[in-house]
């Protein structure tokens, strides 16, 4: 087994000052495929108690969002209802202006896994579980499922030029969520099964802390997740990338057999 990545140490006075700023702290691991399986039976995840979750995100297709650092994002959650999301990442909160931090429906929040970490800031808007269904069925404009809110916050980080109604639908993404608590642990864990349309799945265990808790709490997980045999020195991936990746390659060839179409 590989070395278990760390933060480099020239990182953490970084990371020590964000934490100081930030809501909320969420520890990340990545579980390799080929230790997938024997992850969810070692800590005792029964998947018929997932929540089933439809993910569509927003961004051209050469992916100029996401080179930005801007996510645009809704989802579909079963049971729950459906958000959208506009996420803005890395962010410093003390840098942003104080009417976007003082919003109730913004928050910030450190995500940490082996080898590095990100802090993200999140405008988030609540809506009727057949919201974002509708919108995509009946190609209603994308602006829609955003809040004003929202929207400011896209037209202040998004690069110039790109209207969210110019925003293609990479997804939908099947995901299943299952928050459990293992015997042999006292923190509740949280892991999502990412489905992706060829065939391939990542899967994340996390935990959530208050910001003073992040070293004790990654110590605590990291050596119980060592304990019941999970490998925590994987390459790590990031489910969001993973997805936009997919759909980019998936939308220009489709924008290529379009052109070559044309051209006869």
């Amino acid at each position: 087994m590989a070395a278990t990545r760390v933060i480099p140490e020239a990182e953490l006075p970084r990371l020590l000052s964000l934490l100081k700023e930030t809501d909320s702290v969420e520890l990340k691991l990545t579980v390799p495929e080929a230790g997938q399986r024997a992850a969810v039976t070692a800590l005792g995840m029964d998947p018929l108690d997932a929540q089933i979750r439809q993910v569509y995100f927003f961004d051209t297709p050469g992916l100029d969002l996401d080179k930005a650092g801007v996510v645009v994002r809704a989802r579909r959650v079963q049971r729950k209802g459906a958000d959208s999301v506009v996420k803005l990442r890395p962010v410093v909160p003390s840098e942003l202006p104080a009417g976007v931090l003082g919003s109730e429906a913004f928050s910030t929040e450190v995500d940490a896994m082996p080898g590095g970490f990100v802090c993200s800031g999140t405008m988030k808007r609540i809506m009727a579980t057949d919201r974002v269904r509708e919108s995509i069925h009946d190609e209603r404009p994308i602006r829609k499922l955003f809040s004003k809110e929202q929207r400011a916050f896209y037209a202040a980080h998004a690069p110039e030029g790109i209207e969210l109604d110019d925003l293609s639908v990479l997804g939908p993404i099947f995901v299943l969520k299952l928050k459990f608590a293992p015997k042999e642990y006292d923190r509740r864990l949280v892991a999502e099964m990412w489905l992706y349309p060829d065939d391939s799945r990542i899967v994340e265990l996390s935990t959530k802390c208050p910001p003073a808790d992040a070293f004790r709490v990654a110590a605590e997980t990291r050596g119980f997740l060592t304990q019941m045999g999970v490998d925590t020195s994987g390459e790590q991936e990031t489910k969001t990338r993973k997805a936009l990746q997919f759909f980019s390659r998936k939308l220009k060839a489709a924008e290529s057999r379009q052109a070559a179409a044309a051209g006869r």
